[in-house]
């Protein structure tokens, strides 16, 4: 291990899309951003430095090519890569952390007004809209047999339907959100919980 380099999971993200194919470093920003910023977001800065740390502690090589008339380098695993990919993957998985400033500000708007968390609900949905439509345009993709990397469309469509489904429940709860919240009086802090609701999340604790 180099001093001071470390593996972190975005380390091993960026070894799975080098286990598919040799990118360059804007090559592998790109197609991160298009399979993997809906569940693992990270800052291009990020997303550039990492193929150097990989070729670093031994996992990747990189080699100058011509592409046109610019030079790219282009990074390809190593057997100790795929070997290191192949035992993070066989550890237990840390647990999901969900980041959401649309619902920090649901969660505080007592302290604003109710045309405010309104307009925040509605926002949410219209995002959930958003990436229901994304979500549809790459299935149709794959049903098309258009879709790249084909060889993946088995795995691609577990991740794709977890995140449909995230979609379609944040877009659920933003209808039922809206309508609660039109019901309540100006002042929030006058406003009552929806006992049904919380009947239901009770039930689905017990099933």
């Amino acid at each position: 291990m180099v001093r001071g380099q470390t593996t972190t999971t975005t380390s091993f993200a960026m070894l799975g899309m080098l286990a598919v194919q040799p990118w360059s470093s804007y090559e592998l920003t790109t197609q991160i951003r298009r399979s993997l910023a809906r569940f693992w977001p990270r800052a291009a800065s990020k997303l550039y430095e990492e193929p150097r740390k990989l070729v670093a502690l031994g996992l990747a090589t990189a080699q100058p090519r011509l592409h046109g008339r610019r030079r790219r380098t282009v990074y390809t695993i190593t057997p100790e890569g795929r070997r290191v990919l192949a035992r993070w993957l066989a550890e237990p998985a840390v647990p999901p952390v969900l980041e959401s400033e649309q619902l920090l500000k649901v969660f505080l708007a007592d302290h604003g007004e109710r045309t405010d968390l309104l307009a925040t609900i509605a926002s949410t949905r219209a995002w959930a809209r958003e990436m229901a439509a994304l979500d549809g345009e790459i299935a149709e993709g794959y049903l098309r047999h258009e879709a790249p990397f084909p060889q993946r469309a088995a795995l691609n469509t577990l991740v794709g339907r977890y995140l449909s489904d995230i979609s379609e429940a944040t877009e659920q709860w933003a209808d039922w959100a809206t309508a609660v919240v039109e019901s309540w009086p100006e002042d929030t802090t006058a406003a009552g919980p929806d006992e049904d609701a919380l009947r239901v999340v009770s039930a689905r604790a017990r099933r």
